[in-house]
């Protein structure tokens, strides 16, 4: 298992990313808005389920890779690197949507299809497994135990971690989306603080990575 320590810093981390503009997250919020809470509730079950689907295949893939495959480990670690930094430059990126600046012109869809709609949109995603796949080796040592244990473990933690956080989303995203419209400055402070956080774990593990 996870050292404490290990696995309160990989919340911290899971944290930064969940509230990270992503495609996921301007959906949520936009359903939410257009076709109430209920809606968005819905959507994110689908999501959240599709992660479900990435963690068990990652936790398969990476304990296979990691045993079979010499200096995959160190590979994996430095895409993870890479990977942060380039979301840290997505999150400053003037041509991306902030995950507040929500759409309003999606047309109302039965529970079945909203449900469907997440759950398809997280499975056929690649990022997803790409942020797996990167991220989790960072967290991951032979010595905490079995690698499919351990992913599992950190798995299972990012998903209540994103399930928390898009679920207090979800519920007030007509008042915060309103509240960022009438106070652009902060959507800029959001997002070069991200951006910031994001910069600053890849150095970690990048430093981590040498020793």
């Amino acid at each position: 298992m996870i050292p404490i320590q290990e696995l309160l810093l990989f919340i911290l981390a899971a944290l930064i990313l969940v509230i990270t503009p992503g495609p996921n997250m301007i959906y949520l919020i936009s359903r939410s808005i257009t076709q109430g809470r209920e809606a968005g509730l819905i959507s994110l079950a689908g999501i959240i389920s599709g992660f479900l689907f990435h963690v068990t295949m990652v936790s398969v893939g990476l304990t296979a890779v990691l045993f079979t495959i010499p200096y995959a480990y160190g590979v994996l670690k430095a895409l993870g690197v890479l990977y942060l930094l380039y979301l840290a430059f997505q999150a400053v990126n003037p041509k991306n949507q902030g995950i507040f600046e929500a759409r309003k012109d999606l047309k109302e869809d039965k529970p079945v299809k909203l449900f469907s709609m997440g759950f398809f949109t997280s499975v056929l995603n690649p990022k997803i497994a790409v942020f797996y796949l990167s991220f989790f080796p960072q967290f991951i040592k032979p010595e905490f135990g079995s690698v499919f244990t351990q992913s599992l473990q950190l798995g299972l933690t990012q998903m209540c971690v994103s399930f928390t956080v898009n679920f207090l989303i979800v519920i007030s995203a007509a008042k915060m989306s309103l509240w960022f419209s009438e106070n652009p400055y902060w959507i800029k402070v959001q997002k070069w603080f991200m951006a910031s956080v994001l910069t600053g774990l890849a150095v970690r593990m990048a430093m981590d990575k040498a020793k």
